[in-house]
């Protein structure tokens, strides 16, 4: 971000005028790069031409002198300015766009030497971004608000692109998976809490860029009277009871969007209030780990939504997005969205259709939000034109007479039926809908200032300029043929920039109207050696119409444009819900999609605090596995808080590569999709809905913050322990390997017993310290299982299946081999295992391991027995007598040490 810099005033002596404009932009935003209009490019000076120039490759160069010093510049053409303030926002700056607001020839009405006005328009940030090319049409783009108040926190969220605006009010605890849950790419929050120990973690998990706002923004009452201007009401009453921490989040929303957006207003959706107990709560560490919409990488590829999404409109992919991250925990509202998917899994015919008409839709809500703001153009209606129609089409596929979906005995289910009704146009967007066909052209310019949008014979005056601008030669040809018929002299119409367009004849030819006097139509203009050039008052008049033909018809063009703005800016709302409609009946038809084609099932889903799954498979990974051409092996799993038809918690060991990380992350994904109301890829599945879902797989330090991976495993788990319920999904592995065995071992035996005893949640717990299978004894709601491998003709084989019992062994040395380390390293981890199996004895340290002995050479650890194997060998115990048999043993312990 820049550094506020120190500028004279515009008015200092020696300040040009236009320098003195560039001053006072950069005054009203000192934090930002101000990219400052100059005919065809936008102009940076001082500091921001430096910052520009390194971070997008622009040349700096030097213009005139400030207080005795060169002015560093850098500039960059008008239409390239999209690419660049991609590169800008992506590296975390704010861009704040000067224009002019008026033409050369406006500024010059008001004197000779005053220059053209200029005015910031407009500051982009990464959560205010509009523009498709900025933007990933898949992907929404949020800007969120953080506020705590008495206790509570809350998130506020808006998508400015599409005006869609959330709010949720949690515990404190709860604010990381809150704001995680919406991936927001910006982060408000009062400066008081920039760096408050409770918050900080939460701002930093969610991803976004964090903006400090002065703490008295969030200040409720103020807070109140902005959202209320925003939204143009009296109360926000009407909305809902909001909590305090509730209107401080949407304020800070508010404050930022009316300096960003200079003062106009976007086209908002009225908050939707979330409950902190409507939603499966997903901490960042969780979302991380099972890559559920994101792979750790940060690519969409990979992750858990990219396997399934069959969207065909950006809308519904952005909508799929929206459950798959936010899942539900309501069993009622799971089961309405299950639903809807199976009804259209049930009929093909009618999902086939409904996927080809919304093909050819387009992305409504985008564009009736920049048509709102004053960025959209042309392309915009006819975004919004495709979608109205697509609506229609869409309509008539659920009431076609001759369709099953006919059938009075089996409607569409709730949440299919409330979508269908958002596609019901108003009255007055059925008008622009009408007037959009009728008016605009079918592929409009990208600018309306470009001219050709509006469809010939909408306006009449419109067709007549046209006519004139492009058809003046053959208008001009026709009054020279009727001049020159009326006065039987020679004419010539020619044009020149002093007089325009005249008639031109020899001065021969000229006498006779010379001397026709003042009655004649032919009006004597100027004589020359050879010519005499004559006008008319209807060649005067075409004159005029002709050089103002051009500016007249791109005046209408303009005219017409604004007044379908201003009615989509109208009925934004009525839009919005049509886009809504759209989007969720796509999402739902990808679910239904997606469904038959990997052959998953419905989740029986309720109140219970059973999981059952049988023949479960992970999603993302059985993709992988079938593009190679491989198989995916099936799992049953089962867990029950209560502890009546299956164990609460499972220890799941085995070696690895064995699958136990994919066994542990299916499962929790599977839980996701079924509360997301999507069908599960397995033969049946039964879940008791979960309230919080927790995975500590994998592992990575946090060397910025001096944390080490083992500290970041404990920081996490820490956040298990203290926040999961009876009703939470835990899915744990490999908990201590980090520090030193017996530590380990400790730290994960009592973690087990917690997680089993206290929070009594179900738990899957995998491991690598086989001790942990005494809990299935000694505890009464444990039980064991193990991933399968074999050995063949020397080979380790994995099975990828889970099973009842524990693992007898890690095949840690095999797994070793099969990654490739040295066969000499392989052969002497062997014999050091061997000896350390042979010789284990209930009171072995770990510092009487050979582990960091001095390395050995392989033949002598391997050739011939040892003095102890020769003592005993000379020993025959029936022979001994008792005082015999413990001298030997001395013996034998003196060899031994």
């Amino acid at each position: 971000m820049n550094a506020p810099v120190a500028h004279p005033p515009a008015t200092a002596e020696g300040v040009t005028p236009v320098m003195g404009q560039y001053l006072a932009a950069k005054a009203a935003q000192p934090d930002a790069v101000v990219f400052f209009r100059m005919g065809d490019f936008y102009e940076l000076f001082f500091r921001d031409a430096e910052i520009a120039s390194a971070a997008l490759g622009i040349a700096l160069t030097k213009r005139g002198k400030h207080q005795g010093e060169d002015i560093p510049m850098a500039g960059v053409p008008v239409h390239a300015l999209d690419g660049y303030l991609a590169r800008l926002i992506r590296l975390g700056h704010r861009v704040a766009i000067c224009e002019q607001i008026e033409t050369p020839a406006e500024a010059k009405k008001r004197g000779s030497k005053a220059i053209v006005a200029r005015d910031i328009v407009r500051v982009v940030t990464p959560g205010t971004l509009t523009e498709d090319s900025l933007l990933d049409a898949r992907g929404a783009n949020r800007l969120a608000a953080v506020a705590v108040r008495k206790g509570r926190a809350a998130v506020a969220v808006v998508e400015l692109s599409a005006g869609v605006v959330d709010c949720l009010a949690c515990d404190l605890n709860d604010l990381a998976s809150a704001l995680a849950a919406f991936r927001p790419s910006e982060v408000l929050v009062p400066d008081r809490l920039y760096s408050d120990a409770a918050v900080r973690p939460a701002l930093d998990g969610s991803g976004g860029l964090v903006q400090a706002l002065a703490s008295a923004v969030a200040e409720p009452i103020a807070a109140r009277s902005r959202v209320e201007r925003l939204y143009g009401v009296s109360s926000l009453d009407g909305f809902g009871a909001f909590e305090e921490a509730e209107v401080s989040a949407l304020g800070l929303i508010a404050a930022y969007l009316e300096t960003t957006q200079a003062g106009k207003l976007p086209a908002l959706a009225p908050p939707r209030r979330s409950t902190e107990t409507g939603r499966l709560a997903i901490d960042p560490a969780t979302r991380g780990s099972l890559e559920i919409d994101r792979t750790q990488r940060g690519e969409r590829e990979g992750s858990l939504l990219h396997a399934l999404d069959r969207t065909v409109t950006s809308g519904g992919a952005r909508a799929l997005a929206e459950r798959i991250s936010r899942p539900l925990s309501s069993p009622a509202a799971i089961n309405a969205r299950l639903d809807a998917v199976e009804w259209l899994l049930e009929r093909r015919d009618l999902r086939r259709d409904l996927r080809d008409a919304l093909r050819s839709s387009a992305d409504v809500a985008r564009a009736v939000s920049r048509l709102a703001l004053g960025r959209g153009g042309p392309r915009d209606l006819a975004a919004i034109r495709a979608g109205l129609a697509t609506a229609g089409t869409v309509g008539g596929l659920f009431v076609s007479a001759g369709h099953p979906v006919g059938d009075p005995l089996n409607p569409p289910p709730a949440q299919l039926a409330a979508s269908l009704a958002g596609l019901t146009p108003t009255a007055g967007v059925e008008r622009l809908l009408a007037e959009l066909i009728d008016g605009l052209v079918d592929e409009p310019p990208h600018l309306a200032r470009d001219g050709g949008l509006v469809r010939p014979g909408w306006r009449p005056e419109l067709d007549e300029a046209l006519r004139l601008r492009d058809d003046s030669r053959r208008v001009v040809a026709e009054l020279e043929a009727r001049a020159v018929a009326e006065s039987g002299v020679a004419f010539k119409i020619r044009h020149n920039a002093v007089l325009g367009y005249f008639l031109e004849t020899t001065a021969k030819n000229a006498e006779g109207l010379l001397r026709a006097g003042p009655e004649s139509p032919f009006i004597h203009r100027q004589t020359l050696a050879n010519q005499v050039r004559f006008t008319t008052v209807e060649l005067s008049e075409l004159d005029a119409k002709i050089s103002q033909a051009g500016f007249r018809a791109l005046a209408i063009e303009g005219e017409v444009f604004e007044t379908w703005r201003a009615a989509v800016q109208q009925l934004a709302g009525p839009l919005q819900a049509v886009a809504e409609a759209l989007a969720d009946l796509d999402a739902t038809a990808a679910l239904s999609e997606w469904a038959e084609e990997v052959g998953a099932v419905r989740p029986v889903v309720d109140d219970g605090r059973c999981f059952e799954v049988r023949a479960g498979r992970h999603p993302v990974v059985e993709a992988a596995v079938k593009a190679a051409g491989d198989p995916f092996t099936p799992n049953d799993c089962g867990l029950d808080g209560d502890g009546a038809g299956h164990a609460r918690l499972s220890i799941v060991t085995g070696p690895n590569m064995a699958g136990k990380s994919t066994f542990l992350r299916q499962n929790a994904l599977l839980v996701v999709l079924a509360q997301a109301g999507a069908f599960v890829p397995a033969a049946a599945m039964r879940l008791g809905a979960v309230d919080r879902l927790f995975s500590r797989v994998g592992a990575g330090d946090d060397l910025a913050r001096g944390r080490s991976t083992f500290m970041m495993e404990m920081v996490e788990t820490a956040a298990i322990l203290s926040q999961a319920t009876d009703r939470s999904f835990i899915v744990l592995d490999e908990i201590g390997r980090g520090t030193a065995t017996y530590d380990g071992l400790a730290i994960a035996w009592a973690v087990a017993e917690y997680l089993h005893n206290a929070a009594r949640a179900r738990t899957l717990f995998a491991t690598h310290y086989h001790e942990l299978a005494q809990l299935e004894e000694r505890l009464g709601h444990v039980s064991n299982l193990s991933m399968k491998a074999k050995e063949w003709n020397g080979d380790l084989v994995f099975l990828h299946e889970a099973g009842p019992g524990a693992a007898d062994r890690s095949y840690g040395v095999q797994v070793a081999r099969l990654a490739g380390v040295p066969g000499p390293v392989v052969a002497r981890a062997k014999a050091v295992l061997d000896r350390l199996e042979t010789e284990k004895t209930a009171h072995s340290r770990l510092d009487d391991l050979p582990l960091f002995a001095v390395h050995e050479p392989v033949p002598e650890v391997l050739a011939g027995p040892s003095p102890v194997d020769l003592a005993l060998a000379d020993i025959n115990p029936d022979d001994l007598s008792p005082r015999e048999a413990l001298e030997a043993l001395y013996r034998l312990k003196a060899i031994r040490t």
